[in-house]
């Protein structure tokens, strides 16, 4: 770790494949990476403000100065997965993740892509993984909402698990004093999961 510090604030765009809250990411670095992090900052907005053709651009000239910057990697698996290139976008959450391992960012979005994909036992196994960290309590609740989502409304039934579902979906809830309603959503599906459709109608 070099002594000099640069903050470098990416802000996480992920729901169910989609963004759903911003989460600061601080990464240090020397000097050498100060442009590069702005880049990689001014691609995020882009990707937020839906201009992947410019993000993906000013990601790919970051990664051409320096291939190891992870973050990059990160918010390139984020324009691949909008668009549909699901492979791309986890081949680079795999490599930020072997250049960062304790980048849960982007194991939670390889998660959320492999459910997407229908992987459903590698999905849940991150998740529960992710859950086992206790990261920062903006990233357990998006994770919590995730693994919840999943679990009450998989296409595979093997892999429902409503009960589970309600429990993760009110901690989710709690976490974000219930003012997030894609989180209040969430559980809702999983009341519906259960067959509780009175609850399921109340929190929908």
């Amino acid at each position: 770790m070099v002594s000099r510090t640069v903050v470098l604030v990416i802000a996480v765009i992920i729901a169910h494949i989609p963004a759903r809250a911003s989460v600061p990411i601080i990464v240090s670095a020397g000097a050498h990476h100060r442009a590069l992090g702005n880049l990689c900052n001014q691609a995020q907005e882009q990707v937020k403000n839906g201009d992947l053709t410019g993000a993906l651009r000013n990601v790919e000239t970051v990664l051409h100065a320096d291939p190891t910057f992870w973050p990059a990697l990160y918010v390139r698996a984020q324009i691949f997965a909008r668009q549909g290139k699901y492979q791309l976008a986890i081949q680079d959450c795999n490599e930020a993740l072997r250049k960062y391992r304790g980048f849960v960012e982007a194991s939670s979005l390889r998660a959320t892509i492999n459910a997407q994909l229908g992987n459903y036992a590698e999905a849940l196994k991150e998740y529960d993984y992710l859950i086992s960290l206790r990261p920062r309590l903006v990233t357990l609740a998006r994770v919590l909402k995730q693994r919840a989502w999943l679990q009450a409304t998989c296409p595979d039934p093997a892999f429902r698990n409503g009960q589970q579902a309600i429990k993760d979906a009110k901690a989710a809830c709690s976490i974000a004093v219930w003012k997030d309603e894609n989180t209040i959503d969430t559980l809702a599906a999983a009341y519906a999961e259960v067959g509780d459709f009175d609850s399921a109608v109340r929190y929908a």
